[in-house]
């Protein structure tokens, strides 16, 4: 609508962008595209099989509607961004080749020009599309209220007017709005969220919490030692934000020499119309210069690629995510979920006393039975048989749970719960085992220490056959994981990793990518958590562990491993060598037949609709190449597995 200028009372004429002429446009969005291509497609091939019958019943060719609906809106764009940011592309080009086509009477190589340009460009807009919802996750999962205790009473807040120094009461299974220090009470913490940390940590007053993070089974009282906005999630959601928008997404060959391809198409027909003084021969050059299945080149083999990945447990996100990474130099991995399972597992369970593995763990399973601790689930779903009735059960949280089973008094903890209940464990020293790769669980009868039970993370199937089909692809693997180093280095050594950065948060993660790529790297990250998304945003490639990845880090990921099998990661990054080789194919193949109708055009050996079916062959051509990509399969790399 026009509107008036108040203070001159001259019409001002509203602002276009290149948004709005795009919405005119749309109708609605990709499912009513598809339809207006089928239906012009139908229409032009109706015109081919019954052109001679409907010259006699229709006062039109049904051509038009191949023109109408997909090429207007070419030509419209075109014009609008040539006009307006003086942006030439291959559209310009093609706009060009329907006026002429059209002038000339050439309605059918206009529809047909309009129809194939409108394919590639849906294409791309499939191979392209990337959900953008993960910062909105991240404000979502903050916790919006916060419990406040003012002079022994508890009143509810916003948690954005939480101040420095305020005291807050957290209960069990809420998650931790701001960062601060515990003054009362213990529990235990879920941090994996923020710093990929295998295990839940124990909590007592003095200890530091921070926001994002989710209390376990105890309440406490905490005093925030940061404000709302500097918090650990909101530092994490700035992370994100400024780490969004770095990719860029896939640069048709076609638009990068759109200007040389443009000029050499109109000098070429004004050429030849000099010479041959036949303007059908310009028309059939503008015609066959359009780069139609030059536009074709990549998408379709980006699409079939993105097939067979998804076959092969992978959804591709991001248009351009196999192109990036076929250039890979360098693989960052968490630990935590990624090359191990992420929960904790028994992995021994050692006697120090009369009393065989099997009782012992019977024991602890019956006491955990009754605790929420993950832990004591981890010890509970190790014993596969019925467990006895504990009565009098006890638990002190951060420590241990005691209950007794058949009259005597099983106890089951820390050092520190055994060290309460006047328990000497020192017979357990003599136990040879991993303990910096272990959660140590002491199991007591009575009071005499009778076992051990450790527990750690595992590695995944495969892990290692993993890193060394990498490597001889030479793709450098890093470690890159919040957790302990002494944790880190021993999963590192197991599979051969030689660069370790352990004890990570999000920023450090991020510092640590930066490097690599500084030094002229190119890197892809598979993570799993909430501490991993900026990274994977920051990474020139994200992969993100679908199965039991965080919401967010799966949206911040270009590519997401919906089983969790990274034994798949090296036919994925065969995949994308061989994406990269089928769109160079197709790219030499569509410029040589280009420049071979080029040369026909001018010599008047073919007319615009001839130029328009060879565009036909080298499309059709170029589709098939691509679909090859459906069915491939990295040979080398099932051999080495079946050898396995």
């Amino acid at each position: 609508m026009k509107k008036t200028n108040s203070q001159s009372g001259q019409i001002v004429l509203p602002k276009w962008k290149a948004s709005d002429i795009e919405k005119i446009f749309d109708f609605g969005g990709i499912p009513l595209k598809i339809t207006l291509i089928v239906v012009s497609g139908i229409a032009l091939l109706m015109q081919i099989i019954f052109e001679q019958w409907l010259k006699i019943y229709l006062p039109f060719d049904l051509s038009w509607i191949a023109v109408l609906l997909c090429g207007l809106p070419i030509v419209f764009e075109a014009a609008y961004n040539l006009i307006t940011r003086f942006d030439i592309k291959a559209d310009v080009l093609v706009a060009l080749a329907l006026i002429a086509s059209v002038v000339i009477g050439q309605i059918f190589a206009a529809g047909e020009i309009a129809v194939i340009m409108q394919l590639g460009a849906l294409l791309e807009e499939l191979t392209t599309a990337k959900a953008q919802a993960g910062i909105e996750k991240l404000v979502r999962m903050t916790p919006t209220t916060a419990r406040v205790i003012t002079d022994d009473e508890e009143r509810i807040i916003h948690a954005e007017n939480i101040l420095i120094g305020d005291k807050l009461k957290i209960l069990p299974g809420e998650t931790i709005p701001v960062d601060g220090l515990i003054i009362i009470g213990k529990t235990s913490v879920n941090e994996s969220s923020m710093t990929g940390e295998s295990f839940p940590v124990d909590k007592t007053a003095g200890d530091s919490v921070m926001s994002g993070t989710i209390n376990g089974y105890g309440a406490f009282e905490m005093t925030a030692t940061k404000a709302s906005e500097d918090s650990a999630i909101q530092r994490l959601i700035k992370l994100v934000k400024d780490t969004d928008a770095d990719k860029a997404k896939i640069v048709r060959l076609a638009d990068r020499i759109a200007t040389w391809i443009v000029i050499t198409a109109l000098i070429s027909a004004i050429l030849t119309w000099a010479v041959s003084g036949e303007i059908i021969r310009a028309v059939t050059i503008l015609v066959v210069f359009c780069p139609c299945s030059l536009i074709l080149a990549t998408p379709t083999a980006v699409m079939a690629a993105m097939e067979n990945a998804t076959s092969h447990g992978f959804l591709v996100k991001a248009g351009d995510a196999l192109e990036r990474l076929s250039k890979t130099t360098h693989i960052v991995f968490d630990k935590t979920g990624t090359l191990t399972h992420g929960t904790p597992r028994v992995q021994h369970v050692f006697s120090v006393s009369d009393y065989s593995p099997e009782i012992i763990l019977e024991f602890a399973a019956t006491v955990e039975s009754n605790s929420e601790h993950p832990l004591g689930k981890a010890i509970v779903s190790e014993y596969h048989k019925a467990v006895k009735k504990a009565s009098d059960f006890e638990m002190i949280p951060g420590e241990g749970v005691k209950a007794r089973i058949d009259g005597q008094c099983i106890a089951v903890g820390n050092q520190k719960f055994m060290q309460r209940e006047a328990i000497d464990i020192r017979r357990g020293d003599q136990i040879n085992f991993d303990r910096d790769n272990a959660i140590v669980v002491y199991v007591a009868a009575g009071d005499s220490l009778i076992g051990i039970i450790a527990l750690s993370d595992t590695l995944r199937e495969n892990a290692e056959i993993v890193i060394r089909r990498l490597k001889e692809e030479h793709i450098t693997p890093v470690l890159l994981t919040g957790d302990r180093l002494s944790t880190a280095k021993n999963i590192a050594n197991k599979i051969n990793i030689d660069q370790i950065y352990a004890e990570c948060l999000p920023e450090n993660k991020l510092e640590h990518i930066h490097e690599i790529q500084n030094s002229g790297g190119t890197v892809c990250m598979i993570g799993d958590g909430l501490n991993d998304a900026p990274a994977l945003k920051k990474s020139d490639i994200g992969i993100a562990m679908g199965g039991i990845g965080s919401d967010i880090a799966i949206e911040s990921a270009d590519i997401a491993l919906i089983n969790d099998e990274i034994k798949e990661l090296p036919h994925l990054f065969a995949l994308s060598t061989k994406m990269m080789t089928t769109i160079k194919q197709n790219l030499v193949f569509s410029m040589s037949l280009n420049f071979i109708a080029i040369i026909l055009a001018m010599t008047g050996m073919i007319n615009p609709v001839v130029g328009a079916l060879v565009h036909n062959l080298g499309s059709i051509l170029v589709i098939i190449n691509a679909a090859l990509l459906l069915t491939w399969k990295n040979k080398r790399w099932f051999s080495v597995l079946l050898k396995k």
